[in-house]
């Protein structure tokens, strides 16, 4: 009996957390149903690319099919190379965005916001693996720049007026059975990296106030269910996607590395849970009036921001998911190019409105036109990507002062109009701004990506148009939803207000961040 009552106590003070993630394994397995697959997995690659099984030493005169086949096996080696090489490149990105948001906030939390930045990459990566990738990417189909058979093969859908509408993916939970697949694995690690730059974006927009309890959980719901259902739609094959094919509105929505399914997804979590959680105690006067809070640490900040535009290549270029397709470098040019606009029109503006080049905010505008170039930067040249880029560093500055003056909403580091304006306003620019020269049979349509601008009518300006208004209406709603589960779950997300005047480092993590020889905090 004692020792009975030892492991219920040990029980009951397991972390939340950890029964919460064991729960969503337990889901998966309970939900994942067997059948007879289409094609044989291949985990060792040894067949991946070949059109047929082609020992891996070919004796005498090799024949043309088996050169065929043998060529093929090293082009999907090059591909996955390439789309593990610039994941890789992407989780890097997590470093920017823990020394941004640790930079933009006061030094009593910094342990507490790169706390967060650290712990939403492992507890986000297993709550997509175990749910949150089969949601997304179980329906798909066949991997084609991986050259590997039809696993992915079990969409959830419904049919409405003859039109099919792709709801979720049902297959690749926790990776198990035909998941085992060198392609499928390699598209996992891609998927994960940028579901975790989604995940990312609200403990920015919540630092210095978030209960690190409360936050645990609500990353879980934004990488198991809420990120993969959006994916899914406009990346797995869903339903967004599939506008081009049923209502032939252009190629359905195009969001070639996430303007939409990534950034304004954050932004608009970042938002919402804004709103709810509240500003910091201090932020606004009596009559409404925002006050500073003074960065901690600018150089922190800056050297972050360097560190995102430095994985944004990843981000974007890695979007071909294939070395082998040279778009890949007008990719790369039209990042940079962006980039660099947005920075010199938000340094401009800034300069004009406050009367100094804050560098925080030319960091954020170099930002946001990274965030709005990550949609269109694969249908646009190299012109548009300077306008696109230039017109995100003006707007992201306008929004941010208009949604802290107008809203009261208090975003440490912007994530709200840097994520959630610049990149509806990215989305929206593929049906403006492409330019028909790239995306032959992208979603099942036959012919080139074409914007407004270069003659390809409205079709894919509506498409796109319904793409934002449907990531806006869904976030919202399912992260509203999740931040009301989680306070059911484990209480208030805000910390109380002795806590938040005295610093969540000592009362959340129990360390400062910069101790001095006394043993406190700086």
């Amino acid at each position: 009996m004692k020792l009975e009552g030892r492991l219920l106590t040990i029980a009951s003070r397991l972390p939340f957390t950890l029964v919460s993630l064991a729960s969503l394994v337990l889901v998966a397995a309970l939900v994942m149903v067997s059948s007879l697959a289409h094609a044989a997995p291949d985990p060792t690659g040894v067949v991946t690319g070949t059109a047929a099984d082609v020992p891996a030493a070919i004796a005498g005169q090799p024949t043309l099919a088996e050169l065929a086949a043998e060529l093929g096996h090293h082009r999907a080696a090059i591909n996955m190379m390439w789309a593990i090489i610039a994941a890789a490149l992407v989780m890097f990105m997590q470093a920017g965005f823990a020394m941004v948001e640790t930079g933009l906030t006061r030094a009593k939390n910094a342990v507490h916001t790169m706390a967060m930045n650290l712990v939403v990459y492992g507890v986000g990566m297993l709550a997509f693996w175990a749910v949150g990738f089969a949601l997304q990417m179980g329906g798909v189909g066949a991997l084609g720049t991986f050259m590997g058979p039809n696993l992915l093969d079990r969409e959830v859908s419904v049919s409405i007026a003859g039109h099919v509408f792709g709801l979720f993916g049902a297959k690749g939970f926790a990776l198990t059975g035909d998941a085992v697949d060198v392609g499928v694995l390699a598209m996992f690690v891609f998927q994960m990296v940028f579901m975790d730059t989604a995940a990312t974006i609200p403990t920015g927009a919540l630092a210095e106030r978030w209960r690190f309890a409360a936050f645990l959980v609500f990353s879980v719901f934004v990488a198991g269910f809420i990120y993969p259902i959006h994916a899914n739609w406009v990346w797995g094959g869903g339903w967004l996607s599939t506008l081009g094919k049923e209502f032939h509105l252009g190629h359905g929505v195009v969001d070639f590395a996430g303007s939409s399914v990534v950034h304004l997804t954050g932004g608009v979590l970042a938002f919402v849970t804004c709103r709810k959680i509240g500003p910091r105690l201090g932020r606004f006067d009596s009559k409404g009036h925002a006050r500073p809070i003074a960065a901690h640490n600018v150089p922190m900040a800056i050297l972050g921001t360097i560190v995102l535009a430095f994985g944004w290549f990843g981000f974007n270029a890695g979007s071909t998911l294939a070395g082998t397709d040279l778009r890949l470098a007008v990719v790369a040019v039209n990042t940079m190019l962006a980039s660099g606009a947005a920075m010199v029109t938000a340094m401009l503006y800034t300069w004009r409105v406050t009367g100094k080049p804050d560098p925080t905010l030319i960091a954020n505008g170099m930002l946001a036109g990274l965030v709005a170039i990550t949609a269109p930067c694969a249908f646009v040249t190299p012109m548009s990507a300077v306008i696109i880029g230039g017109i995100a560093g003006v707007l992201v500055i306008a929004a941010y002062l208009a949604l802290e003056r107008h809203l009261r909403i208090d975003d440490p580091v912007g994530a709200c109009s840097v994520h959630g304006v610049c990149g509806a306003f990215g989305t929206l620019s593929v049906g403006i701004f492409a330019d028909g020269k790239y995306g032959d049979g992208l979603n099942g349509v036959p012919g080139p990506v074409t914007g407004l601008l270069a003659g390809g009518g409205c079709g894919q300006l509506i498409a796109q148009t319904i793409g934002v208004a449907t990531n806006v209406a869904w976030v919202a709603a399912a992260g509203l939803l999740a931040y009301w589960l989680t306070e059911r779950m484990v209480g208030s997300h805000r910390v109380k207000k002795e806590v938040e005047m005295e610093g969540l480092d000592v009362n959340e993590m129990g360390l400062h961040a910069y101790p001095t020889e006394e043993g406190h905090g700086a």
